[in-house]
């Protein structure tokens, strides 16, 4: 069991504290950026672009991400604007930022003659891999956890032992970073690995998110349980009827 609650302020600059939570975000926005700046030819986009696209769709993921996270919590935040914008203590949805963030990738990709599906497979793992990294926020928030439990790996929040959840969901997309780097190399059709990511990421996010106790809802379910269940389904359907088209006899990773 970790014992240990974190700080998390990193460090203070002009009486300004920096928090570990926006620290690891940039971390791995940076890290991703990099990753999708190298392997852009592959894709037959100049990696002076991918610096363009993610100046555009970084910014309004964030915006996505706290609009989806402030919707569904509106009771906390209706009325004080200065709340609303306030992300430095956490409160960002990655159904929201993801939703925003590629809405205004495929618009600029039209402006751009870029075609869509091809920059998603792009971006598909460094996405996962700036989760992975930017998820370890939750953990020096001491947020985004689950129930209690007496599990090994079990961390202390506010006097209690609970699920990591916040690592069980970084494990699973350092897997995924991997997994979709395997896919696209190996693909001979743009969209396979941006539809595997929706497919991985909702089976990880569906059962993960029954762990933790701060869950939004929608009535008596589970908000991050309904979008995944839906992605997952269209997502796995499209990616068959893909496969078939392209006659892979429905041999989907490999």
């Amino acid at each position: 069991m970790f014992l240990y609650e974190p700080n998390p302020v990193a460090f203070t600059v002009l009486g300004q504290d920096i928090r570990w939570y926006g620290i690891c975000i940039a971390l791995g926005m940076l890290a991703g950026l990099i990753i999708a700046y190298y392997r852009a030819p592959r894709h037959q986009i100049p990696s002076e672009k991918v610096i363009d696209l993610a100046l555009i769709s970084i910014p309004a993921g964030v915006i996505g991400a706290r609009l989806y996270y402030v919707l569904f919590n509106w009771e906390l935040y209706q009325g004080d604007f200065f709340q609303i914008i306030n992300i430095r203590s956490g409160g960002l949805a990655i159904h929201g930022g993801l939703l925003l963030g590629m809405l205004a990738a495929a618009i600029f990709c039209r402006i751009w003659e870029i075609a869509p599906l091809n920059l998603l497979d792009l971006a598909v793992p460094s996405i996962a891999l700036a989760q992975a990294i930017g998820r370890w926020g939750n953990y020096f928030n001491q947020e985004a956890h689950g129930g209690p439990t007496d599990l090994p790996w079990a961390i202390l929040v506010k006097g209690e032992m609970v699920h990591p959840t916040f690592l069980y969901e970084s494990l699973w997309l350092l897997f995924m970073f991997i997994v979709l780097i395997l896919i696209d190399n190996r693909s001979k059709y743009n969209g396979r690995a941006f539809l595997s990511y929706g497919i991985l990421y909702s089976v990880e996010r569906f059962f993960v998110e029954q762990l933790r106790t701060d869950s939004l809802m929608i009535g008596s379910f589970r908000t991050a349980q309904v979008v995944s269940a839906v992605v997952f389904i269209v997502f796995l359907f499209l990616l068959i009827q893909m496969e078939r088209r392209y006659n892979r006899r429905g041999r989907i990773f490999y």
